[in-house]
């Protein structure tokens, strides 16, 4: 059976995004994007749903050259239509929980989450998440700040199983996630 991780970059007040700042808040350095070239990083299939879909396609598709191109991946969406235009995109319009549950039984790869913020909550409240990454970005985007990542999450207990420093300011936190039926400690 196949791994899934959820894997999200996120500022230090937890957003996923913010208005008017470049992508990774601007912070990327040679460090941490030569781990995301490392070999076993795009070894995987990747999981987005429509909206990461549009913007990272969107994104890439003026890119010189595109790093994800042949990397497999599977988009959940009843408002795209197949076939996607980006290159080895898979689109699946029915249940993502099941569609996935089915796929970590039937993959060759593992599976990682790119951003879609509904569709890894979704997967982490189904129980089929095995591991859990953050890399946080040292920036405070309360004015600015979208997409808080963890709003609507279910509790959930995190157990450290990795952490690496980037470029001496970029944190990466690699957890073990275990979803908790009430609060610590309340006999739940």
């Amino acid at each position: 059976m196949q791994k899934l991780m959820v894997d999200f970059i996120i500022s230090l007040d937890g957003y996923a995004s913010a208005e008017g700042w470049p992508g990774f808040w601007g912070l990327e350095g040679p460090e941490y994007l030569a781990f995301l070239g490392e070999d076993g990083e795009n070894q995987h299939t990747t999981l987005m749903g429509a909206t990461t879909y549009r913007l990272m396609h969107g994104m890439l598709a003026d890119a010189p050259e595109d790093p994800m191109a042949d990397m497999p991946k599977v988009v959940f969406s009843s408002s795209l239509e197949a076939p996607l235009a980006w290159a080895n995109s898979d689109l699946v319009t029915g249940d993502a929980v099941e569609a996935v549950r089915a796929l970590k039984e039937t993959s060759s790869r593992p599976l990682r989450t790119l951003g879609s913020l509904s569709l890894s909550r979704s997967l982490l409240t189904a129980g089929l998440v095995d591991s859990f990454r953050v890399v946080l970005f040292p920036v405070i985007t309360g004015a600015t700040g979208s997409e808080r990542i963890f709003d609507a999450y279910p509790d959930v207990a995190l157990e450290l199983v990795d952490h690496r420093l980037f470029d001496g300011r970029l944190q990466l936190l690699e957890y073990t996630p275990t979803l908790l039926d009430g609060p610590p400690g309340d006999g739940s």
